[in-house]
């Protein structure tokens, strides 16, 4: 056993979800990390000019965190910020869409449960928006998809369920299952969405694919507006809730 002047460090890699004021020179900060799940971390003295963590306690930064547990709660003794993702802060669509990606995850994640799929889809979604330029709509349909079918929403994308033919034409957001525009039946019912061939096949693609290569797909921009519109009713259907950065992002286009 220990003895109990001994102070144990731990160190874990994460992003920045949010940031609340505490004290007069002090943050909470909700953070994302690989190993711990969503956790909150103690910033002391974050706020003083000469703060060495001052870079690591902006929304979207992702850093190394140094952290000792002080009272039941843990405290940042040392933060290496390895990316700001600053390009997401003077652009307010880019803003406003990876708020949005940000409260997913602060939503989806838990405490104490790693994390390591959904930190690395949040770090590749923020690189497609801001270093990328990806199109927008591509880059939240996936962010969207995926995260359902990490959070155990993985829809089951192979045929009609009730006819059982491969190239249905409509998606069931409300039961995860593919459907014929004619098929009907009692078991599978709910809420059904136009999809295309084109989108379907991306839909199962998103589904699949190896996390390096989420992205590395086409569509033309009607089919990227299509599939972003399934994904965002399927997993806010799913997640029961709506998200306040996702009405803000859609209200910059009325």
């Amino acid at each position: 056993m220990l003895p109990s002047y001994i102070i144990m460090f731990e160190k874990t890699e994460g992003i920045v979800l949010r940031a609340i004021e505490y004290k007069d020179t002090d943050k909470l900060l909700t953070v994302l990390t690989r190993d711990l799940g969503k956790v909150t971390f103690k910033a002391r003295g974050v706020k003083s000019k000469n703060s060495k963590l001052r870079a690591a306690d902006q929304l979207f930064a992702y850093s190394e965190f140094t952290v000792t547990d002080y009272q039941g709660r843990f405290v940042i003794k040392e933060a290496v910020c390895k990316e700001l993702f600053a390009e997401l802060q003077t652009d307010i669509e880019l803003l406003s869409l990876a708020s949005y990606f940000v409260q997913i995850c602060d939503t989806v994640a838990q405490e104490s449960d790693p994390a390591p799929e959904l930190l690395s889809l949040l770090l590749n979604a923020l690189y497609a928006l801001s270093k990328l330029k990806l199109p927008q709509t591509m880059v939240k349909a996936v962010f969207e998809l995926r995260t359902a079918c990490i959070a155990g929403f993985l829809p089951d994308l192979r045929a009609c369920a009730v006819c059982g033919r491969e190239d249905p034409d409509r998606f069931n957001i409300t039961q995860g299952v593919l459907q014929c525009a004619t098929c009907r039946s009692e078991e599978v019912n709910g809420i059904r969405m136009p999809v295309s061939s084109g989108v379907l096949n991306a839909m199962r693609y998103i589904c699949s694919a190896d996390p390096k290569r989420l992205f590395s797909f086409r569509l033309s921009e009607e089919s990227y507006a299509e599939l972003s519109q399934i994904t965002e009713s399927y997993l806010t259907m799913r997640l029961e809730r709506g998200f306040s950065a996702l009405d803000f992002y859609k209200s910059l286009f009325l």
